[in-house]
């Protein structure tokens, strides 16, 4: 019988994926796994997602960043779903979580399972609900059923709120915005309308022994989490969070890898207090936040209110940020969607990591700085995050080559450029010198995550087609502005 990471690890084996995740963050293999052995990180991995390159999620590694894809009621298209993909592995995800809810949902899983290089997540109550009748009729067995056929599939990581008690659901009638995690709005109304316990609690040692046999991880779901200021820290939320403590210790007994699920809405004053509790309710299992959001006043601009708090929930300790777009709260997202909230994401992990002064974060901006410094336009650009909008918001006032070699951009011109005077009153009285130790990004000690280019996975296990039921599917070929 194969072995979970954290069963092999508990028996002093650094497997290949320890070798590998070991390599991409620059640490010694067996410090990875020691953090694996102790439930302090998690290195996602089942056994038949054969495209795989295994990564890890803990805080003592680089911050990771989580991108949700899928379908919905009112959009499905499997082709859309693998360029949402191929998107978000292209700018920067380091996981990806297929929350489908439309049609072909086994179709467009296996297609993204086949074709990702990084683990994919899911939240199998969906596909429940898509195949009960009603909410309320489905059963522990419809839901192990569920389980276990993702786990076959291939997923890595699943979403299960077995938090979400009978006993606590009194604990939200005040507030102002109810229950806003789907998961836990339908358990919520299963408990309410059979009268018994969160089926999801009490089966989870079957599904723990299900995701022992697949090396699945599990995430424990957050489905009281608070959807607004108003209802951050609430009595409800932090009671779930000890039932997920406590579930958090069942896993690990049963040689299951856990990480546990945060808050989507939390002033900035109460982020990092959310996450040292988490830290010490959860035992140090890695803390995977939504955001969090640190003000509800901006629909449309949510990538940007959740990754102020994303950054400071990273600072105090979150090993992984799930990703909101400019969409949040507002419809479902589309490519460049997903690439306006990686580069928002990857942004927040990386000062996190420059702040938590992480080996050699902070290595990539002073490369870019000194290219700048340099005015060479060329190796600002390929050092950006995201080096295509880099060189079209250059190009669109000073489009030619020729002022690929200019002392100066379109915002100040060569008159007002700060730079450009700075260096020629420094060459004026000889005291400009070349940059003496300047970065060098191949000998960096930092994660590939915190050096360029984002989105660096081996896809060498991708294969160049599939065929699920009929119908071939082939890796996405495009991205914004290709």
């Amino acid at each position: 019988m194969v072995e979970t990471q954290i069963l092999r690890a508990r028996a002093g084996e650094i497997t290949p994926a320890m070798e590998r995740v070991a390599e991409r963050e620059n640490r010694d293999p067996e410090f990875v796994r020691r953090q694996v052995a102790d439930g302090r990180a998690v290195i996602p991995n089942n056994h038949a997602h054969e495209s795989l390159d295994p990564m890890i999620i803990g805080r003592e590694f680089s911050t990771k960043v989580n991108a949700n894809i899928g379908n919905s009621e009112t959009t499905s298209d499997p082709e859309g779903e693998l360029r949402k993909l191929h998107t978000a592995v292209h700018y920067g995800a380091d996981t990806v979580m297929d929350l489908s809810t439309g049609e072909a949902l086994d179709e467009t899983r296996e297609a993204n399972i086949g074709q990702s290089p990084v683990p994919v997540g899911t939240v199998p109550i969906y596909e429940a609900v898509k195949r009960a009748d009603d909410p309320a009729d489905i059963t522990r067995e419809l839901l192990l059923d569920v389980i276990e056929k993702q786990a076959e599939q291939g997923v890595d990581y699943m979403t299960v709120h077995a938090g979400v008690l009978m006993e606590h659901l009194p604990l939200t009638d005040g507030r102002k915005t109810g229950i806003v995690s789907r998961g836990g709005s339908i358990l919520a109304r299963w408990i309410e309308e059979n009268g018994t316990q969160n089926p999801l609690y009490t089966g989870f040692e079957e599904i723990c022994e299900i995701f022992a046999e697949h090396d699945v991880t599990v995430s424990l779901g957050d489905g009281l989490r608070p959807g607004c200021l108003a209802d951050a820290s609430d009595e409800a939320q932090f009671a779930e969070l000890e039932t997920l403590g406590a579930l958090t210790r069942t896993a690990w007994d049963h040689g299951v890898q856990v990480m546990v699920e945060g808050p989507g809405h939390v002033p900035m004053d109460e982020i990092a207090g959310n996450v040292e509790r988490q830290r010490e309710v959860c035992d140090g299992a890695p803390f995977y936040v939504l955001g969090p959001l640190v003000t509800d006043i901006a629909p449309g601009y949510d990538h940007i209110t959740s990754a102020i708090g994303a950054t400071e929930a990273a600072r105090a300790g979150a090993a992984m940020l799930c990703y909101v777009t400019p969409k949040e709260h507002l419809g479902l997202p589309e490519e460049e969607d997903v690439r306006d909230g990686l580069a928002a994401y990857r942004i927040a992990a990386h000062a996190a990591d420059v702040a938590n002064d992480l080996p050699g974060a902070r290595d990539w901006d002073d490369a870019l700085s000194e290219a700048r410094y340099e005015f060479d336009w060329r190796r600002q650009f390929e050092l950006a995050l995201d080096p295509e909008r880099a060189r079209r918001y250059h190009d669109q006032t000073l489009p030619g080559d020729n002022y690929k070699e200019a002392r100066f951009c379109s915002m100040c011109g060569a008159e007002f450029c700060s730079m450009r005077i700075d260096r020629d009153a420094r060459d004026a009285d000889g005291e400009m010198t070349d940059i003496g130790d300047e970065t060098d990004l191949d000998g960096s000690p930092a994660a590939e995550v915190n050096v360029p280019p984002v989105g660096t996975h081996d896809a060498g296990r991708v294969p160049d087609e599939i065929e699920i039921d009929g119908i071939t599917f082939t890796p996405a070929e495009s991205h914004a502005d290709d």
